[in-house]
C-alpha cells in the first residue's frame, strides 16, 4: 500500500493498493506467470473535500465520490489472435 495524503480531504490520509508484479505469482512455488496480468480492483467511496467557504469560523465541506485500488487481482492476458478475430467482427 501506498498512503495518499490531502490536506483539503478528509480523510486527508488513505492508504492505496498498488501491484508489485507485473504477471501473477501461480504454481507450487509461486512462479511468475505472464499469461495473466496483475490489476488493481477499485472501490467507490466518498470522502469530504473542503471548499473555500467558511461558516461560523469552520470549513464547510461537500461530498466528492472517488474511486480507490483496494487490491489487485489476475486477469488473464488477451491472445493477439482473438483480439484481431474480434476486431474484423465488429467490421
Amino acid at each position: 500500500y501506498r498512503i495518499s495524503y490531502d490536506p483539503t480531504r478528509y480523510p486527508k490520509y488513505i492508504p492505496e493498493a498498488y501491484c508489485l508484479c507485473q504477471g501473477c505469482l501461480m504454481g507450487i512455488f509461486g512462479e511468475e506467470n505472464f499469461h495473466f496480468r496483475s490489476t488493481p480492483v477499485y472501490m467507490p467511496t466518498v470522502i469530504l473535500r473542503r471548499t473555500s467557504s467558511c461558516a461560523g469560523g469552520r470549513y464547510v465541506y461537500t461530498e466528492d465520490y472517488v474511486t480507490i485500488p483496494v487490491g489487485c487481482t489476475c486477469v488473464p492476458e488477451q491472445e493477439k489472435e482473438a483480439e484481431s478475430v474480434n476486431s474484423s467482427i465488429d467490421k
